[in-house]
């Protein structure tokens, strides 16, 4: 099982002691998230002060930019970072996609899958000479002098892996992408009974087989060495599950274990004027929900525990807390995940 970092520091400093540190600690990978910050120019830095470490966007946001416009940010960053790029993609929600970004919004399954073949087409125009003629129901590529494309990359192009959660974006994941992005909010039951079958059923599609995929799953954990640790860190892992839960586009996870209700009450008060709504819905999680949704253990017990419910189903993991914690716990458990 592999194991990713995430980048959480955007300081020139920061970044490349962030990337030396999870090079040093025996991580295999090191993302970068676009929330309030750009996910790719991290990245040049990371791979400039690296030797093996690989490296992703964890996600970019896909509609908010053209196809050919992430093509070179991608091709570039794939050679600067000697092929150790990968593009993760992502489709944010109709919001924020048309008012935040003033971008278009339509059928995003589909448009995403051909969004995902227009990038393959134009790589394979850059890298291979073949002629740029994609025409799709969302996006046309037409032209390419000479004098706008780039050399060819002495690297493959870079690999793809698309962040879903429901089934029709799951299936153009195993269609298309090169691999899965699991959300936060998804339990191991969701994974084994509806987002593996679906990646199955897109591979089946696309005439490919599992040893062409590969999963990553970003893993809510609950951890710390003291009592006070694991209070902090149980509470913010609550409080962070119920945000998602109250996220209707994630109300498909709750439905699979009968938690519909759970979902709407916490919709209800996230919309509500109370002023101590997030506190009262981080008590609404128990522990059956806490435990579905997360690994809480203690951190010498941590590896154990993911590779008993993970390690036949996903291929890498990344571990997302809720809450601050020191960065020395992790050592350990990356070793022991990435040992025998």
């Amino acid at each position: 099982m592999k194991v990713d970092g995430k980048l959480a520091v955007w300081s020139t400093a920061a970044v490349v002691d962030e990337a030396k540190r999870h090079e040093r600690s025996g991580y295999d990978g090191l993302w970068a998230s676009e929330s309030s910050h750009d996910p790719f120019l991290p990245l040049l830095l990371a791979g400039e002060h690296t030797e093996r470490l690989e490296l992703g966007t964890a996600i970019a946001v896909a509609f908010a930019r053209s196809p050919m416009q992430l093509a070179y940010t991608a091709h570039d960053l794939q050679t600067y970072c000697g092929g150790r790029f990968t593009l993760g993609l992502g489709s944010q929600v109709k919001a924020h996609i048309e008012r935040r970004f003033d971008m278009p919004w339509s059928h995003p399954a589909p448009r995403m899958r051909e969004y995902i073949s227009a990038l393959r087409a134009i790589w394979a125009c850059w890298n291979d000479g073949a002629k740029l003629d994609f025409r799709g129901d969302f996006y046309n590529h037409t032209l390419m002098a000479p004098f706008f494309a780039p050399a060819p990359s002495p690297h493959p192009a870079p690999r793809i892996c698309l962040a879903a959660v429901g089934e029709a974006m799951t299936r153009v994941a195993g269609e298309v992408a090169d691999g899965l992005m699991t959300h936060a909010f998804t339990s191991e039951r969701y994974l084994r009974e509806v987002t593996v079958p679906m990646v199955e059923r897109g591979l089946e599609r696309a005439g490919r087989s599992r040893a062409d995929f590969s999963i990553s799953h970003l893993l809510l954990t609950a951890t710390g060495r003291t009592r006070e640790e694991m209070d902090r860190a149980v509470k913010g892992t609550r409080d962070q599950i119920a945000f998602y839960a109250s996220t209707p586009a994630y109300r498909t996870v709750l439905e699979a274990h009968g938690w519909g209700a759970l979902g709407e009450e916490l919709t209800a008060l996230s919309k509500s004027s109370r002023e101590d709504k997030w506190t009262v819905m981080g008590s609404l999680v128990d522990d059956e929900v806490l435990n579905a949704f997360a690994v809480v253990a203690e951190p010498e017990r941590l590896s154990a525990e993911i590779r008993r419910r993970f390690g036949d189903v996903v291929d890498r993991v990344s571990f997302y807390t809720a809450y601050s914690i020191d960065a020395a716990v992790w050592g350990p458990v990356v070793r022991d995940l990435k040992g025998p």
